[in-house]
């Protein structure tokens, strides 16, 4: 798990058919200092989060497939919760 910051989300017209109906978000990775680390990534996101919002990110394949219930989805990551300050 990762902390990471809302930049802004994604819209697509064309997507994996596991996606449909999903919230994606773009999330700039941050490290300890919470300071952006690595290109951003696009995470799926059951939660409601919205931009500059700290979210904890997971990059566990096999748990987003679940959570999307499909086992040959593409995605990657998803937002595991909201950060609360």
């Amino acid at each position: 798990m990762q902390l990471g910051t809302v930049i802004g989300h994604a819209t697509s017209t064309v997507k994996h058919a596991s996606l449909e109906g999903w919230r994606l978000l773009v999330v700039q990775p941050l490290n300890n200092a919470r300071e952006p680390e690595t290109d951003p990534v696009l995470a799926v996101s059951t939660i409601g989060a919205g931009v500059g919002q700290v979210v904890v990110l997971n990059s566990d394949g096999k748990g987003v497939r679940d959570l999307l219930n499909d086992p040959k989805s593409p995605a990657r990551w998803w937002v595991a919760g909201i950060v609360d300050e």
